[in-house]
């Protein structure tokens, strides 16, 4: 049988895991990586949210590719900064607004840059459009910082985008205002385009001074910029599926063939879309939640760090995750097996994101508090100084 080479040559399982898997469940077992904000023990506004999703506007069909004008006046008012509803178009996750977009602007064997570190999702929708993902790594030095000459060098005719993750996920790193000066500008130079994944930018931690919050502070950007955003993070909502698109600056000239690309999938369910005024209105008090258990797991953890003098951690500007450091002895992906095996602990390695050298583990800051407390306890004695 043959498939598409479009797909990962394979698709077994690693070693990990089935290691975690195995384990998971068992007694004892703890999971620092959680990343599902359903199962952390938030308090969610369930008999409201059950109203809207029970709107009777969802029983009558009205398809509009572009989305709901009443839940797009409601993202608009969310972001702010003068954005138009006319502006958005809503898409069923961000996922799926990526794979438009690149469809909008890309034919099969162009090139996508796309950010190192990060989720390990951009490679794979890119490769799924027949694109060619080039991965540019960020370095780190006190803070995080863009490699502005490799995504120079990293230009070619074939590519069209560049993907950025502000604040990025796991790194928390935002961009700051000269990166994204000179981003922008590449991009102009290039006639790029330049989409920008804000999923996490509610969630500010330990900013620096420079940081840019939004690509929308950027009232005239000089090349086309989207910016993606979701329910999934903004109210902790995976399970609803509306994320958006909007469209800023010249992006907006692209406003019709992006319409005709929905057109073709309408993907959008009409519950999510009812829904989504009334979820917006209560999506701070959500955040509020998130940035409270996030800061007091830092906390938690600088603590627990004192003892450990080899180890430290870096600064989370925003987002859900904290990077661990250790001393780079061993591959990372040995080390967090090692750590289900002796303790039970479930941590992600640094290359699940790609960083660029072993010495990382990421973990959730998601976790509630009492498991956070426990597995970190039960690993910080477990990495050893030489």
């Amino acid at each position: 049988m043959r498939i598409s080479s479009r797909l990962p040559a394979s698709l077994s399982p690693t070693a990990f895991s089935k290691l975690v898997e195995a384990r998971r469940g068992s007694p004892g077992f703890l999971n620092l990586t959680v990343s599902n904000p359903t199962r952390c023990g938030f308090n969610y506004f369930e008999d409201s949210w059950r109203k809207a999703l029970d709107s009777p506007g969802i029983l009558a069909y009205a398809a509009d590719p572009q989305g709901s004008r009443a839940a797009r006046e409601a993202i608009a008012a969310h972001h702010g900064h003068g954005l138009p509803p006319e502006d958005i178009l809503l898409t069923a996750s961000t996922s799926e607004a990526y794979s438009w977009l690149f469809k909008l602007l890309c034919d099969p064997g162009d090139e996508v840059l796309v950010p190192s570190p990060s989720y390990p999702l951009f490679e794979h929708l890119a490769a799924m459009e027949g694109l060619r993902p080039i991965q540019v790594p960020a370095y780190f030095h006190e803070r995080w910082h863009l490699d502005l000459d490799a995504l120079e060098s990293a230009c070619t005719p074939r590519t069209r985008a560049l993907v950025v993750v502000n604040p990025n996920n796991p790194t928390g790193q935002f961009l700051s205002k000269q990166e994204w000066r000179a981003l922008s500008n590449l991009c102009a130079e290039r006639g790029l385009s330049l989409l920008v994944d804000e999923v996490f930018a509610d969630f500010v931690l330990e900013p620096q001074g420079d940081a840019l919050a939004t690509a929308l502070l950027d009232e005239s950007p000089p090349c086309p910029v989207f910016v993606l955003s979701g329910l999934s993070k903004v109210a902790l909502l995976p399970q609803l599926k509306l994320g958006w698109i909007l469209l800023h600056g010249s992006a907006r000239v692209y406003l019709d063939s992006l319409v005709f690309i929905a057109d073709q999938y309408l993907s959008v369910s009409a519950s999510a879309q009812a829904a989504a005024p009334s979820i917006l209105g209560s999506a701070k008090a959500m955040r509020d939640q998130v940035l409270l258990r996030a800061r007091d797991n830092l906390r938690c953890l600088d603590d627990l760090l004192l003892a450990h003098s080899h180890l430290s951690r870096l600064p989370v500007e925003g987002g859900w995750s904290v990077l661990l450091r250790r001393p780079a002895l061993g591959d990372d992906g040995d080390c967090a097996l090692r750590l289900v095996e002796e303790t039970s602990t479930l941590v992600h390695p640094g290359h699940f994101f790609d960083l660029p050298t072993d010495g990382f583990l990421v973990l959730s800051l998601l976790t509630p508090p009492d498991i956070f407390r426990e597995g970190i306890s039960r690993i910080l004695p477990r990495l050893p100084v030489d």
